[in-house]
């Protein structure tokens, strides 16, 4: 009772410092049954009650104002009435120029997991209950919008929703019905100036390719939709046409466009048959008024199930740096400050969400005595690769792990098939040429700017423009598609290989070096790999990718020199996606791995996703 009495106390003295007026009592606790495993809720349940009221009195701090927060961001005024199992429309959050059909898989507090039908679980994602992106069923076709049924449906979805009974999402949950709608000057087809905000410092020509209410989405001219963002006439992102000119900022011209040096915009707008975007239609956003070391509840974005208590560390106009508290600064990361994944202190108590307490060093001893995931503070709970695992007990799998801290993703495109290279599983765009490149010391103004290691498919070849990093080359990657070409540079650091015997230095240049005669098809110069590693030859990464853990372990078994690995390869678990998503840093630091066998399993590796990527080709150019 009296534990009771001191929950209730925080949850009071909290709604007292934010000051808002819902008057009906509420607890730490939630009901429904769905959301986490028995294993789960052990993981996430704190020992003790944690309450903000205590820890704001403990660490002298201030929790973040309830006013400096949007409506969509503050408390609810609403419970959630979603469920599991019904149906709904909504924007796929990798691909936000398209309208999916989804399936309500978890609901957790105001937040509800949506999952892709006959899609595997790891391209779940979270939204707020009250989130725009979703609709209910039938709004696409009511509002124009074409819809992506779930694969491998051919019957027209309203067809299909009646022969199959399917549940749908009553209307009257959807809280951005009614929304009142502001006019303004965008319309679709116009041009703008954009921020990517992938990649800060490039500042874009991009297109107004969608209209909903008062939001409109921007894409980047001869880009693939992945870049895509939606935005309102207020984002500090967006600026009319002409503003880096008179602002003396560099403007990232279209890919393949054939003019760089002399790309103006009136000629331009008149090759595109299109029109800007008027400079009255951009409205300013105010600064924010949040301030250092203000607390609030984030989610967090390497294991989005879960919400943390966090601190504002750093602020800009229209960013916070957040900091998760008890855990190291190197989880920190920007965010913006209307992002719907930031919420004032008792946002989970009054929603029924669970929130994680700041990790405390008895934490940190438990942790790392109780085994499984040996990343300290890491309850185990939560997976990289996406919903598909409720949990990992190695650093293979820890969204937190050295190995994967830096990954923006693992996972291949949902859509294309691609397989992930070393680093992210999206490319980061190419560095300009140095006629339109950002001003250099640009990046050093942008806090946020933190390259993660990139990788992608693996038929490279050097640039004639060396790189300035020392012992790197500066390399270039077409891909061949329909629906986009990328172009992106990457520095490869050649020095870890110097020392090594022939078969590594033949096997390393067959990889990182220039074939003698480029071609479309799979080049000459792979049939090194073939001779020097026979076990690997002709096997796809799409193949890989379903090896079981006793398959990847039989094939390390079959490499020249790497039996003593395969105990590293059990104990570890490594089944055949995540063998794939293998870095030379993560076999040699992280797994244990001596640098010749390291070697020839990463260069495996390498061929795997090469055999994949058919469609990559080598240039010249």
């Amino acid at each position: 009772a009296g534990n009771a009495e001191e929950m209730q106390r925080c949850s009071d003295t909290v709604r007292h410092t934010h000051t808002h007026t819902h008057t009906h009592t509420h607890t730490h606790t939630h009901t429904h049954t769905h959301s986490l495993t028995y294993g789960q809720q052990m993981a996430v349940t704190p020992k003790k009650a944690w309450c903000w009221a205590s820890y704001l009195e403990q660490e002298r701090a201030v929790a973040a104002p309830s006013k400096l927060f949007k409506e969509y961001q503050s408390f609810p005024q609403c419970k959630n009435g979603f469920r599991v199992g019904m149906r709904l429309e909504g924007i796929d959050s990798e691909h936000p120029s398209m309208y999916c059909v989804l399936t309500i898989t978890e609901v957790l507090g105001h937040r509800i997991r949506l999952h892709f039908d006959k899609y595997s679980d790891c391209y779940d994602f979270w939204v707020n209950s009250n989130s725009p992106d979703i609709h209910p069923v039938g709004w696409c076709e009511k509002t124009g919008h074409k819809l992506h049924p779930p694969k491998g449906k051919r019957h027209p979805w309203s067809s299909y929703i009646k022969l199959n009974k399917i549940q749908t999402a009553p209307k009257a949950l959807f809280q951005n019905q009614n929304m009142t709608v502001t006019p303004s000057g965008f319309r679709v087809g116009m041009k703008l100036e954009a921020i990517d905000k992938k990649n800060p410092s490039f500042i874009c020509v991009a297109t107004i390719t969608d209209m909903v209410d008062s939001r409109f989405l921007v894409h980047f001219d001869n880009w693939d939709e992945s870049y895509d963002y939606w935005c309102d006439a207020t984002s500090p992102y967006i600026h009319p046409v002409g503003w880096c000119q008179e602002n003396g900022r560099t403007l990232t011209t279209p890919p393949g466009y054939p003019d760089v040096k002399n790309f103006s915009w009136e000629k331009y707008l008149a090759e595109t048959n299109s029109l800007p975007a008027p400079a009255r239609a951009f409205k300013v956003k105010p600064p924010h008024s949040f301030q250092l070391n203000m607390k609030l509840e984030v989610v967090d974005k390497r294991n989005p199930a879960l919400i943390r208590v966090a601190t504002v560390v750093h602020t800009d106009d229209h960013r916070l740096r957040i900091h998760f508290d008890g855990w190291t600064d190197e989880y920190d990361y920007w965010i913006d400050a209307d992002s719907p994944d930031i919420h004032p202190a008792g946002w989970c108590a009054k929603t029924g969400h669970p929130l994680q307490p700041p990790i405390t060093p008895q934490d940190m001893f438990e942790t790392s005595e109780q085994g499984g995931c040996p990343t300290p503070g890491c309850k185990g709970v939560g997976h990289i690769k996406g919903a598909r695992y409720s949990g990992h007990h190695s650093a293979v799998g820890c969204p937190y792990s050295d190995i994967n801290l830096n990954k923006d993703s693992v996972l291949p495109d949902r859509l294309s098939g691609e397989m992930p290279g070393s680093g992210v599983g999206r490319p980061r765009r190419a560095e300009p040429s140095a006629e339109i490149s950002a001003d250099a010391n640009e990046m050093e103004k942008k806090p946020w700017e933190k390259p993660g290691s990139v990788g992608g498919p693996v038929l490279f070849w050097p640039d004639e423009t060396s790189s300035s990093m020392p012992g790197c080359s500066k390399v270039r990657l077409w891909q061949n598609d329909a629906r986009f070409t990328k172009e992106l540079t990457l520095s490869l650091s050649l020095s870890l290989f110097l020392s090594e015997l022939t078969l590594q230095q033949a096997l390393h240049q067959s990889v990182f070096m220039p074939c003698s005669s480029p071609s479309p098809s799979m080049p000459h110069c792979w049939d090194q790999h073939s001779k020097l590693l026979p076990t690997v030859a002709g096997i796809t990464a799409s193949k890989v990718a379903a090896w079981s853990v006793d398959e990847v372990i039989e094939f390390i078994q079959g490499l020249p020199g790497c039996k003593e690995q395969v105990r590293t390869f059990r104990e570890e678990q490594i089944d055949g996606e995540a063998f794939l998503l293998l870095t030379q840093v993560d076999l040699v630091k992280i797994l244990s791995i001596k640098l010749g066998p390291a070697l020839k399993i990463y260069n495996s590796i390498l061929m795997f996703k090469t055999t994949e990527n058919s469609n990559v080709y080598f240039t010249e150019g």
